[in-house]
């Protein structure tokens, strides 16, 4: 049998490296901006053009590179970071590894153009798939320009894997926010698709977020700042009424090094017990500083995983320093310590348990056309004798004689509607209701490609986050289908002139906000058809916080919408809408025999 082990040619041995340290347009982008911060760069450019697939280009003031240097970087392993293995306990640096430019220049056409401060002319560099194409002297600035085009040309496979331009440039952005966030005293610009769609100067920490996230985060941010032999922590977290229901704005760097850290994330969130639901996620913007000979860096190619020497006292400090933030801004749950005269009960006694409710969606009947919810639930001679002694009907308000009548509802707490039903009483969530109600709507004028507006009496301007703005880009055919009229102007902002009529009593900027987180944490799941997760993004943006009183017509008129919808009885994430008590069960409760 012949020899069967060989030696993969350089080429194809960088490609195969290449797929841990280059997965999409946003690695390239992490790795030279990273680049730019360790050549001691004060101005970062950006240019990005169709998320990355034809170009990226990163263009900084840094100290540049010699002729030497800028052949030898694309070489694996070649690096100007550490020289022997004990380095790795003192990194301070982004990179150290000497992969990523040889994995870049291994998948895509690269072009390099550098000078350093001691020579009067640059150097310009092209290669293509790891080969040097060719290599001349020019006049070129101090500093370093980067170019990457055609990313994975020769690798297809890993091409076609690549997600549609808005989700791409969203991983980009992603990028950038780390890496700016982290170095405030940077300035960096972003070209996108030859328009330059971000510009920020060197700033402070509070001022760089506010900038990257837009306006509204200046008024949610807490600081914190706590100091210990071991670690200091500082940087700021969002008030608790500000928490959101998907993950999205939740920072950790060490050291000026962006990370991930479940265990980290759990310190933060165990501050906020008691504050916010276990489902709802705060903003924080934390960093670390430590001595590098405390951590090990080393994980992953990626170097965002990071394991701390003593973790248990790094996770004792963090929770102490966001708890104390906490307190000390006074931002404690505000609770109602009052209750009600016929709430009180003797503690001496024993809780008396609850029946459970039995109410199926069958007990309530098909579904009728919009008809009213009378034409469910009202007591008519010509339906009794057909009907099952289960099924609830509404009791007219004069008893059950034949005249007409307004039908008995009530309102609890703001939050509950209750209506009168012949064998007891039904309990609608109001939320839920208008959960259910807008879904369906929506979900129609998507289908049919006509929703119903509004227009707005005075024109809303709405600032975005970089990453909002793209994902409103992508989705504006769509939300103007479902009847939002929106314009969007120079840079990041965007007017709303008109509203769904669902929606004509919202305000647009918090429908605006809210609906884009609820887009943020349905695209995440990736489980739901896109017309599908904007209908129910719409549905639960609108429904939040409803706690306003209705009058009796508008309770009625929420209790006829809901029950012509197609399935009235659960929302579009399966929870009921609502529940029946049994006369017989109320019976029971009051022990009649």
């Amino acid at each position: 049998m012949g020899d069967v082990i060989r030696l993969l040619p350089d080429h194809v041995a960088n490609q195969i490296a290449a797929g841990e340290v280059v997965q999409r347009p946003a690695s390239v982008v992490k790795e030279l901006l990273e680049n730019s911060v360790d050549a001691g760069a004060t101005h970062i450019t950006l240019v990005v053009r169709d998320a990355g697939r034809t170009l990226v280009q990163v263009t900084d003031n840094g100290r540049g590179m010699g002729p030497n240097d800028a052949r030898l970087c694309f070489e694996r392993h070649a690096t100007s970071k550490i020289d022997k293995a004990d380095d790795l306990q003192h990194i301070r640096t982004k990179g150290f590894r000497g992969e990523a430019l040889a994995s870049i220049a291994a998948v895509a056409q690269v072009e390099l153009r550098a000078r350093h401060a001691d020579d009067e002319t640059g150097l310009r560099i092209r290669i293509d798939g790891s080969r040097i194409q060719g290599q001349e002297p020019i006049a070129a600035p101090i500093g370093t320009t980067i170019a990457v085009r055609n990313l994975f040309y020769n690798v297809p496979a890993r091409r076609q894997f690549l997600k549609s331009d808005p989700v791409e440039m969203k991983h980009v952005l992603e990028e950038l926010h780390r890496v700016a966030l982290a170095h405030p005293d940077i300035a960096f610009d972003l070209v996108q698709n030859d328009q330059e769609s971000l510009r920020t100067p060197p700033q402070n920490e509070r001022q760089r977020i506010v900038q990257l996230l837009g306006r509204k985060y200046d008024e949610r941010l807490v600081p914190v700042e706590e100091s210990t032999e071991l670690v200091a922590v500082k940087g700021f977290i969002g008030k608790p009424e500000f928490a959101r229901r998907s993950r999205g704005e939740q920072y950790f760097f060490v050291n000026r090094r962006y990370i991930r850290s479940h265990y980290l994330d759990h310190a933060v969130r165990r501050a906020y017990d008691e504050l916010i639901g276990k489902e709802s996620y705060p903003s924080w913007f934390l960093f670390l500083e430590l001595d590098p000979a405390q951590i090990d860096i080393n994980i992953h190619p990626t170097k965002t995983e990071i394991k701390f020497r003593d973790d248990r006292v790094i996770y004792a400090i963090v929770h102490a320093a966001v708890r104390r933030a906490l307190g000390r801004f006074n931002i404690v749950p505000s609770l109602d310590f009052e209750p009600e005269p016929a709430l009180l009960v003797n503690t001496e006694q024993q809780a008396m348990p609850r029946p459970a409710t039995t109410w199926r969606p069958q007990d309530l009947g098909p579904r009728r056309s919009a008809s009213g919810w009378q034409q469910l639930f009202d007591d008519r001679p010509s339906d009794r004798a057909e009907r099952s002694e289960k099924v609830p009907h509404i009791l007219p308000s004069r008893e059950l004689d034949d005249e007409p009548g307004p039908r008995p509802v009530f309102q609890l707490h703001g939050k509950y509607v209750l209506a009168q039903v012949r064998t007891g009483f039904v309990v609608i969530d109001r939320r839920r209701a208008l959960e259910r109600i807008v879904y369906e709507r929506a979900l129609r004028a998507l289908q049919l490609g006509n929703g119903p507006s509004q227009t707005q009496l005075f024109p809303r301007n709405v600032e975005l986050s970089a990453t909002d703005h793209a994902l409103i880009t992508e989705l504006l055919p769509d939300l103007r289908t479902m009847g939002f009229v929106l314009d969007t102007l120079s840079g990041r902002t965007l007017t709303i002139s008109g509203l769904p009529a669902e929606a004509a009593e919202e305000d647009p900027q918090r429908l605006l906000e809210q609906l884009l987180e609820q887009l943020h944490q349905e695209r995440s799941a990736l489980k739901l058809e896109r017309h599908e997760a904007m209908a129910r993004s719409m549905a639960r943006s609108m429904a939040v916080r409803r706690t306003e009183d209705l009058d009796t017509a508008r309770i009625h008129d929420l209790i006829d919408r809901l029950f012509a919808c197609e399935m009235p009885y659960f929302t579009p994430g399966g929870k009921p809408t609502l529940i029946t008590f049994g006369l017989d069960e109320l019976g029971e409760r009051f022990e009649r025999g």
